[in-house]
């Protein structure tokens, strides 16, 4: 305790970090208050009480992410996710399109601005399409007030909501330049936690009542318990040892220097990291996407139910299918971010190479297989915690709202969202030759984890 305490006075002393740090609480706070302002013309009780009927697929994720906004209809309803979406299809667009693919490896801020140029118009498009389809929703749930003029509501409403969204993209970006830690991340991340108080209540209270307090102090064990087995697997890295070329100086020869954070390649666990559980997820609520559109489900009752088990993210079928498409799409991704032949090329050009494996080809067959062989685990651990909610859900009787929080993407942003805030915190420190936040060690967020292919 008394090293917690001696760590915070050390983070006020430091002007710079103090004003980052009270900079992105005021942002924070700001954003929270704007979920509560409300859209004109709707009632949030009737969307509330249709949530708490059961909204488990994809609009109860969406609410969670948004802490709560999607269903008070606050001006910040759609959050940051259209951003979010934006941004995936412009790094999918990278992998595949030759124009986006020079664009990200153009070197110096134009092709940086220009990807966001992009990324932003698209980021206002998607939203304008989802604001629609948000007050499509919000009127069918009966929670338009009638005296309000139908043109009228439509139009200021996603403007209103456009505004929001650019308004958050905005705060997350000012965040990122004059606060701590990478401001979209943590708009989700804040509005992820913003849900856990009321679940946790609410599972309190009801285990409570049936005289569990022990079963509850053994669920919160258990989220302590996944965290950090969380935080080792995202940490975990396997590295492969460089060893560079030496060089004549004068009459001896003498290694060519190289820095402690480039004497190997870190090949990460879990390199994909949150993509496959965000991609598997968009394919699995495609099968309710169709059959809203067809409407085929609603007349053949076998397939309404088969349907309904595939959009249910607690049920078994979902889980089975939910669980295999992660662990692909690990094997997919990684295999999109790491090219072994980029590597095998650049060790090429520093005069570097692995001990024992030749260079060129053997050198990039040999990065290949240490992938592979390392993502293997990865992708298995994403799969399982894509599907513990549903699994503690199922077989320890935990309220579906409080499961979210034992895996799946939100447990993998907090991690990885905690990890890098706590990671600049630290390096802050440790300029101003300060004491770390650990005794020995340094914290490693995923922006501390440089590999040799960043200079590409």
């Amino acid at each position: 305790m008394k090293n917690f305490i001696n760590t915070i006075k050390n983070i006020w002393k430091i002007k710079e970090l103090r004003n980052r740090i009270l900079f992105t609480m005021g942002l924070i706070a700001v954003y929270r208050f704007g979920s509560f302002v409300v859209l004109p013309g709707v009632d949030p009780s009737v969307l509330d009480r249709s949530a708490s009927q059961g909204a488990t697929d994809l609009l109860g994720l969406i609410n969670m992410f948004s802490g709560g906004s999607f269903n008070r209809a606050s001006v910040f309803a759609l959050g940051i996710m259209p951003y979010i979406t934006a941004s995936i299809i412009i790094q999918l667009l990278g992998f595949a399109v030759p124009y986006f693919q020079r664009l990200q490896q153009k070197e110096g801020e134009s092709g940086r601005k220009k990807l966001n140029q992009i990324t932003r118009l698209l980021t206002l498009a998607i939203t304008l399409v989802q604001g629609g389809a948000y007050l499509t929703y919000i009127r069918s749930q009966g929670a338009v007030d009638p005296s309000v003029p139908q043109g009228v509501f439509w139009v200021a409403n996603i403007i209103i909501l456009a505004t929001g969204t650019i308004f958050a993209m905005w705060l997350g970006e000012k965040i990122t330049d004059r606060g701590i830690g990478n401001g979209i991340s943590l708009l989700i991340m804040i509005g992820i936690i913003a849900t856990l108080p009321q679940s946790l209540i609410y599972e309190f209270t009801s285990q409570l009542d049936s005289g569990g307090l022990f079963i509850f102090i053994l669920e919160i064990a258990a989220l302590f318990g996944v965290t950090a087995i969380t935080v080792l697997v995202i940490q975990g890295i396997r590295k492969i040892p460089l060893q560079f070329a030496k060089r004549m100086i004068g009459r001896g020869n003498i290694g060519m220097p190289v820095s402690g954070a480039r004497d190997y390649i870190p090949v990460k666990v879990a390199a994909a990291g949150v993509m496959p559980i965000i991609f598997a997820q968009a394919i699995m609520f495609l099968p309710a996407t169709v059959a809203g559109f067809v409407g085929g489900g609603q007349s053949d009752l076998a397939a309404s139910t088969l349907v309904r088990s595939l959009s249910n993210p607690f049920a078994l079928p979902y889980n089975i299918i939910y669980f295999f498409l992660v662990v692909g799409f690990t094997f997919v991704y990684t295999a999109l971010l790491v090219n072994p032949q980029q590597y095998s090329e650049y060790l090429k050009r520093q005069n570097a190479f692995i001990p024992g494996v030749k260079p060129g080809k053997a050198t990039a067959d040999f990065i290949d297989a240490v992938t592979t062989r390392v993502t293997l685990p990865g992708s298995i651990f994403l799969g399982l915690i894509a599907i513990l909610p549903a699994l503690v859900s199922l077989f320890f009787n935990v309220n579906q709202a409080f499961a979210m929080f034992f895996g799946g993407t939100s447990l993998l942003i907090l991690v990885g969202v905690v990890l890098d805030t706590l990671q600049q915190i630290e390096s802050h420190l440790l300029m101003r030759k300060y004491d770390g936040l650990v005794k020995s060690g340094k914290i490693k967020g995923r922006s501390s984890m440089q590999t040799i292919g960043s200079d590409l």
